[in-house]
């Protein structure tokens, strides 16, 4: 645990996303003492055997979301060498010009925009990024040199050219050699930190496999002596004829399980071990699995050790998030991330007000808490606990949403009828989008258990697994499409999925803009929903 702590007390503020309290709780997921317990019992364990955990147990029990945060590091990094590039740059300008640089001549900056902007492109361009296993340190720095030379180079050059003179050369020179410097520092320190985060498992993927197989057997004994990929445990549907463990690894129920398996949240990829030959239960078991957040895998029998390791090699190659190429999801996911915590800080702070007396109100209209609290789910099956100002009586509090609101609903008070009718209630959410457990923009996340009539709302829709691929948000295309309040039918159901994976098929920067702009007049604007 101390080496999670360290990781991150070597990141920067900006990775708040990466979620420190995750390494700073016990090394166990929510559902570890009843997996443990499980595969004791099939095991013939007791409660304390080693055996139980399976010989991949993580250091660091980190969901998927908070995994694929860390893959966007790289995104960080570069922000912040572009940052002290341009600080330095403007600082050596400003040093060797006669006057204030709004007055400067373009001769006495161009050279440094242009020795910066050559540094920080072959910086790019030479993958200093990627951050290899197999790449040295002294390789690493020795590329870092070159960038910063040939930046430094262009700006001395230039300045040479277009403005002559001992200082502005001394300038470019220093500037040259500073930028160099804190380029080397920047990438020591970014290499610590990816190096720990793959010491302490954090960037290890998470693997369950679905087979109690020879090929699966195989998987896991090589990946043993390789020890890049966690294999967390295995499902298979026929229990009465599947081992109690494979190869060390406890068989934790059937597929189907996987559906609603608490280990869910913390599986980074499904890896289908049965023959490929049998096409008719490959077929029935991926269009099962297929409903999952969870990507699949069908493992094809490798020939060979080198077919093996190849395959083990694509199954634990967890890249940090490339920046070259065309928008892929990483880089979706880094521009989304940074809109939430930029908007949502902003929007925090700016209605902290508004909060204020909300809190207030609440208090002064019935007896209890300004805040209540209830479980969802969010991104990849992960449970989070979404904040929202209390519109019931405490004592009618329905943390489960068992429920659904009515129109005249005798639980909801006189301010949280109002609340509701404005989505008012909705505004501590804020909170959870700057934590990075929601976004400003997504499918609304519903509460765990949630039911519609007397069936859970989520057995009543196929694909309703699907809304689980992005992060919830406090606001949506379902949201502004009508689809909002309870769910009183399983076609009310079926629609809001409907919209939610419309949703996540199109999302773009400029698509949640425009939610969140149409978001305030289409809620108020509205008289027909019950909220």
């Amino acid at each position: 645990m101390q080496l999670g702590r360290t990781v991150f007390a070597a990141w920067t503020p900006m990775a708040d996303s990466l979620s420190r309290r995750v390494l700073e709780a016990a090394p166990a997921p929510a559902g570890a003492p009843a997996l443990q317990a499980y595969a004791a019992q099939r095991m013939g364990q007791g409660a304390d055997g080693a055996a139980r955990r399976g010989p991949f147990r993580p250091e660091v029990w980190l969901n998927t979301r908070q995994r694929a945060a860390a893959r966007l590091a790289p995104h960080y990094f570069r922000a912040i060498d572009a940052s002290v590039a341009v600080v330095l740059a403007l600082g050596c300008a400003w040093a060797a010009s006669p006057v204030n640089l709004i007055q400067a001549p373009l001769a006495a900056i161009l050279p440094y925009a242009l020795g910066a902007l050559v540094m920080l492109w072959l910086v790019r361009r030479m993958d200093l990024y990627r951050f290899g296993r197999d790449e040295g340190l002294g390789a690493h720095l020795a590329k870092v040199a070159v960038c910063g030379v040939a930046g430094g180079g262009v700006a001395i050059g230039l300045t040479a050219a277009f403005a002559p003179g001992t200082a502005a050369i001394t300038a470019a020179v220093i500037w040259t050699a500073l930028a160099t410097l804190c380029l080397y520092g920047l990438h020591l320190a970014w290499r610590g930190v990816v190096g720990r985060w793959r010491a302490s498992g954090a960037l290890t993927p998470n693997v369950v496999i679905v087979g109690a197989t020879r090929h699966a057997e195989a998987l896991i004994q090589e990946a043993l002596k390789r020890r890049d990929l966690n294999i967390l445990g295995v499902f298979d549907d026929r229990l009465a004829r599947s081992p109690d463990a494979v190869a060390g690894v406890p068989v934790l129920g059937r597929a189907e399980d996987l559906l609603t398996h608490r280990l869910t949240p913390y599986v980074d990829r499904i890896v289908v071990a049965i023959d490929p030959k049998a096409e008719a239960r490959v077929r029935e078991l991926t269009g099962r699995l297929s409903v999952l957040p969870n990507p699949v895998t069908l493992l094809v029998d490798p020939h060979g050790e080198d077919e093996r390791n190849a395959a083990l090699e694509r199954l634990a190659r967890t890249p940090l998030a490339s920046l070259d190429g065309p928008i892929d999801p990483d880089r979706k996911a880094f521009h989304k991330r940074i809109q939430d915590l930029m908007l949502g800080l902003v929007a925090l702070v700016a209605l902290s007000p508004v909060l204020g007396l909300i809190a207030l109100a609440v208090r002064l209209d019935s007896p209890g808490p300004a805040l209540f609290r209830q479980r969802r789910h969010g991104f990849n099956h992960e449970e989070i606990v979404v904040w929202k100002f209390r519109t019931m009586r405490h004592a009618a509090a329905d943390a489960t949403a068992s429920r659904q609101v009515t129109a005249d609903d005798d639980r909801i008070t006189r301010v949280g009828r109002f609340l509701r009718s404005t989505s008012l209630d909705e505004l501590p959410q804020l909170l959870n989008v700057v934590r990075g457990e929601m976004s400003l923009v997504g499918p609304r996340p519903h509460a765990i258990g949630m039911k519609t009539g007397q069936v859970e709302s989520a057995r009543l829709v196929a694909d309703y697994a699907h809304r689980h691929r992005i992060k919830p948000g406090m606001t949506g295309w379902a949201a502004i499409k009508g689809s909002r309040g309870p769910l009183h039918t399983a076609a009310d159901v079926r629609r809001r999925v409907q919209l939610d994976v419309e949703y996540i098929e199109r999302q773009s920067f400029w698509m949640d803009l425009w939610i969140m702009t149409v978001t305030v007049p289409v809620l108020l604007g509205d008289r027909a929903a019950v909220r």
